[in-house]
């Protein structure tokens, strides 16, 4: 095996490797939004009884959003 194809497939396999970690944390949630829109209705359902500041530990200021989103 020459040298040159022996970098190149040593560099290639990284740049496989990588593109196979960021694969399920990037492009994943991106090409299935309709899982995580259902996700987050389940979340405003079973969170709709409770009351941030009965939960909070005490002496702790409850978490807001500091961008302002809604």
């Amino acid at each position: 095996m020459s040298r040159n194809l022996r970098t190149a497939l040593i560099f290639g396999g990284f740049i496989f490797l990588i593109g196979g970690a960021f694969y399920p944390i990037y492009s994943r949630p991106l090409l299935r939004l309709e899982d995580y829109s259902l996700t987050k209705k389940k979340q405003a359902i079973n969170r709709a009884g409770i009351v941030q500041v009965d939960v909070q530990p005490p002496g702790l200021k409850v978490w807001s959003d500091p961008f302002g989103r809604k």
